[in-house]
């Protein structure tokens, strides 16, 4: 009688474990399958990001061949691009998002992005090793073509300790060469051109530094080293009346990966203002 109890106690035991391993692995199978909808779903590349756009992609990352009546129509376009939106952004509205497709889908005349445009640019958020300390250098990066090809290059930079090397002198307390310094055989220039002097009240009245020949100088000099990549945005002006940006977002749901982080209507004027800001030349 024992034994049939022990041989029971077994049997049960056996079956519970059984029946959880089961179970942890089909909520394994789940989560992996969850998982896996996630990265299908979410935009991890920004090629990606233009063919969802574009409708030549579906959400699982399949891509459309050009005579596929689903390639770059409108109507699913609308609902891949309602996806290409950072959900957790309040500050851009529903009507604001509906103008905007509206306008890109518009029966006709749909606009689409072009890769190698030349209405959009990367802003990448660097650091560099001047002066024997790390430094945030901001780099202005654009597509352009180069023989059979494209490529992208260093448009502009924004860096805080160029921004007062060149402070010309204005007004009454401007230093001047004299009118009559060719009498002088121009030998008062050795006061203009002193070490830790200000040469450049010296120069044109319209003169302005050219700040991205002085960057590649200290590059080529060593002065200024490269360390890394921090953070990367993209800016577009491809669609008329329109600004956008893209940020990546690294977070375990659909709505993460490259997404539209801003979203504006702008006139001429307002897309002056934003690129003034966006270059730090306000």
């Amino acid at each position: 009688m024992r034994n049939i109890s022990m041989k029971r106690l077994i049997l049960i035991s056996l079956s519970l474990s059984f029946v959880l391993s089961h179970y942890a692995s089909a909520q394994i199978v789940g989560d992996d399958y969850q998982i896996e909808q996630q990265l299908l779903a979410s935009t991890k590349q920004l090629n990606q990001f233009f063919r969802r756009f574009n409708g030549e992609e579906d959400t699982k990352g399949n891509k459309f061949e050009p005579n596929d009546r689903q390639y770059r129509n409108d109507r699913l376009r609308k609902r891949y691009i309602s996806i290409l939106f950072d959900e957790e952004n309040a500050g851009i509205s529903s009507q604001t998002k509906k103008d905007f497709l509206d306008q890109v889908t518009k029966e006709g005349s749909p606009l689409y992005l072009n890769l190698h445009s030349p209405n959009w640019f990367a802003v990448v958020n660097t650091t560099f090793m001047h002066e024997g300390r790390e430094q945030p250098l901001t780099l202005y990066m654009q597509i352009q073509e180069e023989g059979l090809g494209y490529e992208w290059v260093i448009a502009d930079i924004s860096f805080e300790p160029y921004k007062n090397i060149f402070k010309k002198q204005r007004g009454e307390t401007k230093e001047f060469l004299h009118p009559m310094s060719h009498e002088l055989d121009f030998m008062n220039l050795r006061k203009a051109l002193l070490k830790g002097g200000s040469p450049e009240s010296y120069t044109l009245a319209d003169y302005k530094p050219d700040l991205m020949t002085l960057f590649l100088y200290e590059v080529k000099k060593g002065t200024l080293e490269f360390k890394t990549v921090n953070t990367m945005k993209f800016h577009f002006f491809g669609v008329e009346g329109w600004y956008f940006s893209l940020a990546n977002f690294n977070r375990a749901s659909d709505n993460s990966g490259w997404l539209i982080s801003d979203l504006l209507q702008i006139n001429a004027s307002q897309k002056e203002d934003i690129l003034k800001i966006i270059y730090d030349k306000q």
